[in-house]
């Protein structure tokens, strides 16, 4: 049979591969060839792999011997900040350009258990840094379904990749938005998780007290069954969570509306009308809907532009020329350092590690990055206090606008970062968010709804979003 990567998902694929409708190797060899069609154009992957032909034995052995899971033999693509042994995991950057992995990321350890295929890394905003992928070293991605437009970031790569067929998912990672806003632009599921619940081990770190793993796909199923293939506690990431048990569906799901957050005069009226059209079909399906506040939720993007440079001061601090990566020969140390930093180091790095050095310093510290951490508190309580409240889930969209387009919002970072306004929140306040389509703007451009969940209830996002999208 044909393989039209269009519209095949994790399950579908999973399904003709148990029945032998067609082979491992025909399935990554479809994806391969869109890759070599419209990579060119998009410039979704850094690297493509090229000794994926023993790994697609394996997992067909695995498919003839009936020992095949749901992720066996599936075409995977890998943001190039999670590590893969022995290929290369540059973050986007110059200054880690030759930089081979010596172990496995534990997302990347546990979807080799189900043998997966990782078809190869993908592009990305310098160490995760952005919301369009135009700050990648090695040129910007190009959404798939407009390609003058951004495919948003900074895991811009690994959205396209699956939007054009190149994968049936991957592997993003969220500091502020950076799964969701890619998935929302280029019509994707995307999901962050509550943060310890996906383990941080083998991925380059940007903002620690932030970061996680994400998965893009084309289904809530697709979603839910990779990020359950790399959840867990891992014994080298002391921030990972254990899951509590006893978590129960609720029999009606209560949606809360944060107007006041919904007030910012960024947000694009588009935007606004077709959130009010999905909350409309919400109360269609027999979801409560109740207006909610957040009050602090409006300052999560102050906080997080306070907190994730001040963090990436310090993780950015390692790459100095020394000890690998990139590396430029100064008169003395001192001198090495600059010149290998100022060379290695694209604008938006160096100008997030002024900005968090800034924020550190003396007599600044206690002005700005205390009162974050403090309002980092009031934003978490709010959230508390409205799911105590009986709310389930809270609902925004995803994006404050429609793509938009290459270089439009370059030189204007203060506009760039109004893309993460609401998405941001739930970085923050280190709860679970989900992405999911719910509609095309006026330009036939992609947008999406955003569901937010306390910690640990990605349960209820799958939940909602298998409603809403009628899987």
């Amino acid at each position: 049979m044909s393989i039209n990567l269009e519209k095949l998902t994790i399950t579908s694929a999973h399904r003709h591969l148990s029945n032998g409708d067609f082979s491992v190797e025909e399935l990554v060899g479809a994806c391969f060839k869109n890759i070599e069609d419209k990579n060119p154009k998009l410039n979704a992957f850094l690297e493509v792999f090229g000794d994926w032909k023993e790994e697609v034995k394996k997992a067909q052995k695995l498919f003839n011997e009936g020992g095949a899971t749901e992720l066996t033999g599936i075409p995977l693509a890998i943001k190039d900040n999670i590590l893969i042994k022995g290929k290369i995991a540059s973050a986007g950057s110059k200054i880690l350009e030759n930089y081979r992995a010596v172990y496995d990321a534990t997302a990347i350890a546990k979807l080799k258990k189900h043998q997966s295929i990782f078809i190869g890394r993908s592009n990305m905003d310098e160490f995760a840094m952005g919301s369009s992928t135009e700050n990648s070293a090695y040129g910007p991605s190009k959404n798939p379904i407009d390609p003058e437009r951004v495919p948003g970031g900074s895991s811009g790569g690994s959205a396209v990749a699956v939007s054009m067929g190149g994968a049936l998912a991957s592997l993003g990672s969220e500091t502020g938005g950076s799964v969701r806003q890619p998935a929302a632009f280029c019509g994707l599921l995307g999901l962050k998780p509550t943060y310890g619940r996906i383990s941080r081990y083998g991925l380059i770190a940007l903002g620690s007290s932030l970061d996680q793993i994400g998965p893009f796909a084309k289904s809530v199923a697709d979603l839910e069954i990779v990020f359950n293939a790399i959840k867990g506690e891992d014994s080298f990431d002391a921030t990972t969570l254990s899951e509590p048990g006893g978590l129960v569906l609720p029999k009606k799901l209560v949606v809360g509306i944060p107007r006041d957050l919904l007030s910012n005069p960024g947000i694009n009226q588009e935007v606004i009308e077709n959130f009010e059209k999905s909350v409309e079909k919400l109360t269609d399906l027999g979801f409560e809907i109740r207006d909610i506040s957040l009050p602090n939720a409006a300052h999560s993007l102050a906080v997080y532009y306070i907190i994730m440079p001040a963090e990436v001061s310090s993780n950015l601090a390692r790459f100095d020329g020394v000890r690998y990566g990139f590396h430029k020969t100064g008169d003395d140390l001192i001198d090495e350092y600059v010149k290998t930093r100022s060379s290695g180091f694209g604008r938006e790095p160096r100008r997030r590690i002024i900005l968090g050095t800034y924020v550190l310093s003396t007599g600044y510290y206690d002005a700005f990055y205390n009162k974050a951490n403090l309002m980092r508190n009031l934003i978490i309580a709010d959230f508390e206090k409205v799911f105590e409240s009986g709310v389930h889930l809270v609902a925004t969209p995803t994006t404050p606008t429609e793509a938009f387009k290459l270089g439009e919002k370059a030189n204007d970072p203060l506009a760039m970062y109004m893309s993460d306004l609401l998405t941001a929140p739930a970085n923050v306040a280190g709860i679970p968010a989900i992405s999911i389509p719910s509609g095309f703007s006026k330009n036939n451009l992609p947008l999406g709804l955003q569901f937010i969940a306390p910690a640990f209830r990605e349960d209820v996002l799958f939940s909602a979003s298998r409603k809403f999208l009628d899987e």
